[in-house]
């Protein structure tokens, strides 16, 4: 197990068994995400990405709260707002963050151990995998502030859910029980309180043993199948084959099946 360098602990990492932990950690606000948290976060998981090492990421939360939104109050002071400044925000925060998600190239895991609600529902379902216990909550807080949903909370439900479910939510702002989560499609998979990171390092580990780089072209197909035509998507599907059919890993799948052995992934 190897620890990340040194922070002011409001997020924790390790890495363990080529899995990447990152815990939101300030339980005392219910892991509202500060602008540090969200710069150590992206740079986590760009190192990820970029680490032949770590082979899947693990978001998760301490406390009885995954994270209740965006606290501003950490933010760098500004000078005076002028028109730009709001959507420039958005676009390099909560947008940045989100996207860094998506384009992870190992899978990312989100352990969802409580109340997420705004960039906090946004940032565990912009995750490949969400498991939740069974007293999380996901509220699209927004509506309830008079604001318009952010950290492509627009862009993420309607593709997970369809529009007018996705409607509801955002119209609404009501809190939306793990059980219903599920049934809608939001989550992978309730567990009880006790199970969740039993459960998680169980689908991290199995993941992180796989063939990596497979799984990485795989989520680049799925998450861009949503914005494509048919053509584009099979044309982009023959390319990830060509490009895959390199790897070591493909080789020793092809091998395994022809020698009747079980494969062994390197993630390389």
């Amino acid at each position: 197990m190897t620890d990340a360098p040194p922070n002011d602990g409001e997020i924790l990492h390790r890495t363990e068994n080529n899995v990447s932990w990152i815990t939101l950690n300030r339980p005392a606000a219910m892991n509202a995400v500060t602008w540090d948290q969200r710069e150590q976060i992206i740079a986590l998981l760009t190192a990820a990405s970029a680490d032949p090492d770590i082979r899947c990421v693990v978001v998760t939360a301490t406390g009885k709260g995954f994270c209740a939104g965006a606290d501003l109050r950490g933010a760098p002071a500004t000078a005076e707002r002028v028109t730009g400044d709001v959507s420039r925000t958005i676009r390099l925060g909560a947008q940045r963050l989100i996207a860094t998600i998506l384009d992870c190239e190992k899978p990312v895991i989100a352990a969802v151990n409580g109340t997420a609600a705004g960039i906090g529902a946004h940032l565990a379902l912009a995750c490949d995998l969400v498991l939740a216990t069974e007293s999380a909550r996901f509220i699209e807080v927004f509506v309830r502030r008079g604001l318009v949903p952010d950290g492509g909370g627009a862009y993420l439900l309607p593709r997970l859910i369809g529009p007018q479910r996705a409607k509801e939510l955002m119209f609404f702002g009501d809190a939306l029980p793990a059980a219903d989560a599920e049934r809608l499609g939001l989550v992978n998979r309730v567990v009880p309180e006790g199970e969740l990171t039993k459960t998680a390092r169980e689908w991290a580990e199995r993941l992180a043993a796989g063939p990596t780089r497979a799984l990485a072209l795989t989520k680049q197909l799925v998450n861009a199948s949503l914005d494509s035509d048919r053509a584009t998507a099979f044309a982009a599907e023959a390319t990830a084959q060509e490009l895959n059919m390199t790897t070591r890993d493909a080789q020793e799948g092809v091998a395994s099946f022809v020698e009747r052995r079980s494969p062994t992934y390197e993630g390389r």
